[in-house]
């Protein structure tokens, strides 16, 4: 199975800026992704980023650097510049890994580019068991319904699937936890798909929840999805993050 891996990489951030470039152990966070994602089976890894000092830095260990502009509103339209700059054939499966995710396990990379592979599908992902009640009820944490032959059903920041007889109490703690699932940000696409994508109109119901990937369902594409083979940590979004994955890398 042939397949690469591009991970953008936009230096701006609310919450922490520069954060490609956060030092995580010595170094560069943009550096950590870059070579989990390279102990994968991808044929390549591509940083693509829309600053010089993130593209200067990623130049130190590797030539697989790509400058795309600065105006994209979303990391699909990046993907795409970069799918357009690589020249990429429509049925080159691309796997999207974020830049914010220093501990992200390779073998979930090979897993969600082999689901797609062994589908028709133009997309696939990954999700996880959600194992507490705050992250049933927290909107941060997108949650994520399939069907018996593993395509999303749907995607929401909602308590989906509700779970009349333990939800309707208002008590937290008689909810049990079977059945919930967590999306994990990781995609895999066939090239062609992307720029497809992207010119879909724009659906109401990812407006409503600021899903992107609801607009691939609203107009009846599938989306393979699979739970992670390994375990799969949180991104780094802010100060404490970075902290936490430091002492995970020390521990």
């Amino acid at each position: 199975m042939a397949f690469v891996v591009v991970i953008p990489a936009r230096y701006a951030s609310s919450r922490l800026p520069g954060k490609p470039l956060a030092d995580i152990c010595g170094k560069p966070m943009i550096k950590h992704v870059f070579e989990q994602a390279s102990r994968s089976g991808a044929n390549a890894v591509y940083i693509a980023t829309d600053h010089q000092a993130v593209f200067d830095v990623a130049m130190g260990f590797t030539k697989n650097v790509l400058m795309t502009r600065i105006d994209h509103q979303s990391g699909t339209e990046r993907l795409a510049e970069v799918v357009e700059k690589l020249n990429l054939g429509a049925e080159t499966i691309v796997v999207n890994v974020q830049g914010d995710e220093p501990l992200l396990e390779p073998e979930n990379i090979d897993q969600v580019a082999q689901l797609l592979a062994n589908s028709s599908a133009p997309m696939a992902t990954l999700s996880v068991d959600i194992e507490n009640v705050e992250e049933v009820l927290n909107p941060n944490a997108v949650k994520v319904v399939q069907d018996a032959h593993n395509n999303a059903l749907y995607f929401s920041r909602a308590s989906i699937p509700f779970q009349r007889n333990s939800m309707l109490t208002l008590d937290k703690n008689s909810i049990p936890l079977h059945n919930f699932q967590r999306h994990v940000g990781i995609y895999a696409y066939r090239a062609g798909f992307i720029q497809e994508y992207l010119e879909l109109p724009v659906s109401p119901l990812e407006v409503q929840e600021s899903l992107e990937q609801l607009r691939v369902l609203y107009h009846g594409k599938q989306i393979k999805i699979a739970k992670a083979i390994m375990p799969v940590h949180a991104g780094v979004d802010t100060p404490e993050d970075l902290a936490r994955v430091v002492e995970l890398l020390n521990a």
